[in-house]
């Protein structure tokens, strides 16, 4: 099911405002990859980007390029655990957050 454009401007909006809730999109892409859940990490990610620092921004920061990026993180993108990796670290440096695997049972 596709969401909504006014629910993705109220996403964006909010992670705009509230920075609890962009460190939560960004965990929650985390946890997402490290589940495999590839296609919804790709998805809150886009997201994080959009709302704040963009394909442009994450393009400089990661030395990529920024239309390989959006291709990267795209509904058919296929991105290489090393790809991830790099974006990750890039978006935790920027939002200034370290993040800890924490196993629970």
């Amino acid at each position: 099911m596709a969401l909504t454009r006014d629910f993705r401007d109220t996403v964006m909006e909010r992670a705009r405002k509230d920075p609890e809730f962009r460190i939560g999109l960004l965990t929650e892409a985390i946890e997402c990859v490290i589940n495999d859940e590839i296609n919804v990490a790709k998805e809150l990610l886009r997201d994080y980007l959009n709302a704040t620092i963009g394909f442009q921004e994450l393009g400089t920061l990661t030395k990529k390029d920024p239309k390989s990026l959006m291709r990267m993180l795209g509904p058919k993108g296929n991105p290489s655990l090393k790809n991830i990796s790099s974006l990750l670290a890039s978006l935790k440096e920027s939002e200034g957050v370290k993040l800890h695997v924490q196993a629970l049972r």
